[in-house]
């Protein structure tokens, strides 16, 4: 079992990554940009209010759509979406399902979809 202590020392472990101040949120520098990698999942509670962020789910960026599909086919326990992520390569992953090992390589992959294509070649992870 997960929990958005271990997102941040994965994420924060992986090179030239930062952490949004103002959300739950991580990012990679590329081509002068941040791009995010794994954030905070906020549910629609009310149609007429905002996103609510929630502290036991992540969306966590994927390669592309086969990969999310696959992710979503291998276990509905852990990995779901929602309508705002249709056509997005995402995926949502509930922490309380997901063991630690399963999520590191979740935010590995997920960073190196982000980061610059010579980061990413030359990275070997070792874990945090």
């Amino acid at each position: 079992m997960a929990d958005q202590s271990d997102v941040r020392r994965i994420a924060l472990a992986l090179a030239q990554t930062s952490e949004a101040q103002d959300h739950f949120g991580f990012s990679v520098a590329n081509k002068g940009k941040q791009k995010q990698f794994v954030w905070a999942w906020a549910e629609r509670v009310d149609p007429n209010k905002p996103r609510v962020p929630r502290e036991d789910v992540v969306a966590v960026r994927v390669s592309d759509l086969e990969e999310k599909d696959a992710l979503l086919a291998s276990d509905e326990s852990k990995f779901f979406t929602e309508p705002h992520y249709d056509g997005f390569r995402a995926v949502l992953v509930r922490l309380a399902q997901i063991e630690e090992g399963e999520l590191e390589e979740l935010i590995v992959d997920a960073w190196r979809c982000q980061a610059p294509r010579e980061l990413g070649d030359a990275f070997q992870w070792e874990g945090p």
